[in-house]
């Protein structure tokens, strides 16, 4: 089971570098966040202090379903369970793209 963790991680990282690029970059990503609502939350993967969490049901609304099921379709794993290791893996992926709080350009 291992392995398959490992192997499904790989293809979600795939898929958050995937969602970062196809909404402008890491500032993309923050605006669409703020936009839906979750300004606090994404604020906190950016800043230096501790990630707030994120129900799988958020990343739903922010990201929207047409592309989740895409990337579904891309990678096999359902739309569910997509879902759920965004929000986990997300504010880890944010948190390290933006050393000490700041938004990489481009």
């Amino acid at each position: 089971m291992g392995l398959l963790d490992g192997v499904l991680g790989g293809v979600v990282g795939a898929v958050v570098t995937d969602v970062i690029r196809r909404n402008g970059g890491v500032q993309g990503v923050v605006n669409q966040f703020e936009t839906k609502g979750f300004g606090p939350t994404i604020r906190s993967w950016v800043g230096t202090g501790p990630n707030q969490p994120i129900a799988a049901g958020h990343v739903e609304k922010v990201l929207g379903m047409d592309l989740l099921q895409e990337m579904s379709g891309k990678t096999g794993i359902p739309v569910a369970e997509l879902t759920e290791k965004l929000a986990q893996i997300l504010p880890q992926a944010i948190d390290e793209m933006t050393p000490g709080g700041v938004i990489p350009k481009g």
